[in-house]
């Protein structure tokens, strides 16, 4: 894996250069960024990506899931018009 900063990324000649996954990072805030991924490495990264933004959706709505009946209705309250059966 290659270690690159934002500024090589502005660099369009760099970019022919790299064939290999970019591990990108803001080297002024000593941050991770992300990662550029080359268009002939796409294919086999498409499916990792999107089971890892599966597994996120998944997450959030566990998450919800949990706070809605975590939060009953109480006497006087309005229902939010879901039916939980």
């Amino acid at each position: 894996m290659i270690e690159a900063t934002l500024a090589d990324l502005r660099q369009a000649n760099r970019l022919t250069e790299w064939d290999d996954v970019v591990h990108l990072v803001d080297a002024r805030k000593k941050n991770e960024v992300g990662f550029f991924v080359p268009a002939h490495l796409a294919e086999s990264f498409l499916p990792f990506l999107q089971s890892y933004e599966n597994r996120k959706k998944s997450q959030l709505l566990q998450r919800v899931a949990k706070a809605q009946a975590d939060d009953p209705i109480e006497e006087g309250g309005m229902a939010d018009g879901i039916d939980q059966r």
